[in-house]
C-alpha cells in the first residue's frame, strides 16, 4: 500500500466521501454532506472522539456507552444541552458504524445498535429543531442524516477500506452486517465474492 501525503485533511475526506456517495448511489444534500465532512474532519482528531475520565489516577480515553450518552442528552438541563447531547450520540454512533464495523464481530452489541442508536438521535433533533426558523436548516439537515443513515455508514464503510480487499475471509462478517442492517455494499460485495444471500426473510429490519 502506497501512503500519499495530503495538504488538507478536509479536502481528503471531502473528495472521499463524494466518490463513496457516488459509488454507492447515496444521494444527499450539499449541507449533509458538508456536515459529515467535518464530522470525520473532526473526528480524526482522537480527542475529539473519545472522553478523558478526570476522576482516575491516570486518566484514560474511552467512549461512553451509547445508552449513557442518551441518557445524558434526555436528562440535560436545557435544552441547548440536550441538543449538544444528542448531537454528540449521533455523530459518535454513524463516525463508530461507518469506520469500525468490523470491530463488532462477536460482540453483544453490534453495528445494528449503533444505526438505530444515531439514527433516532438525528431524527428526534430534527423534531425538535423544526420549530423554530434559526433551526429550521439544521433540521432538514439531521432529518436526511435520520432517513439514510444505514447508507451513510455504508458509504462510511468504503471510505475507511479505500486501500482494503475483501477476500473469502470476510464473508461470514459481511454476512452478519447485511442480515442485521440489509446493507447493500455488503450485499454486493457477497456476491462479487460468489455468495448469494436470499434469506431476506431472516434478516432484522430497521
Amino acid at each position: 500500500m502506497t501512503i500519499q501525503p495530503v495538504a488538507s485533511l478536509k479536502e481528503f475526506f471531502r473528495d472521499a466521501l463524494h466518490d463513496a456517495l457516488s459509488h454507492q448511489r447515496v444521494a444527499v444534500d450539499d449541507q449533509t454532506e458538508h456536515y459529515v465532512v467535518n464530522l470525520l474532519t473532526l473526528f480524526s482528531d482522537a480527542d475529539a472522539l473519545f472522553e478523558r475520565d478526570a476522576r482516575e489516577t491516570e486518566p484514560r480515553s474511552r467512549l461512553k456507552p451509547l445508552v449513557v450518552m442518551l441518557g445524558e442528552a434526555l436528562e440535560a438541563p436545557t435544552h441547548e444541552a440536550r441538543f449538544r447531547g444528542l448531537q454528540r450520540l449521533g455523530d459518535v454512533s454513524l463516525f463508530i458504524a461507518g469506520f469500525f464495523s468490523a470491530g463488532f464481530a462477536r460482540k453483544l452489541v453490534d453495528i445494528d445498535y449503533h444505526i438505530a442508536m444515531g439514527g433516532r438521535a438525528y431524527g428526534t433533533l430534527a423534531d425538535n429543531l423544526r420549530g423554530s426558523i434559526r433551526g429550521q436548516a439544521f433540521a432538514a439537515v439531521f432529518l436526511e442524516l435520520a432517513q439514510k443513515f444505514q447508507r451513510l455508514v455504508d458509504v462510511l464503510n468504503e471510505v475507511a477500506e479505500m486501500a482494503y480487499t475483501h477476500t473469502d475471509k470476510d464473508i461470514l462478517r459481511l454476512y452478519e452486517i447485511w442480515m442485521k442492517t440489509g446493507s447493500p455494499r455488503a450485499f454486493a460485495i457477497l456476491q462479487r465474492l460468489g455468495v448469494a444471500p436470499v434469506l431476506q426473510s431472516a434478516r432484522k429490519e430497521h
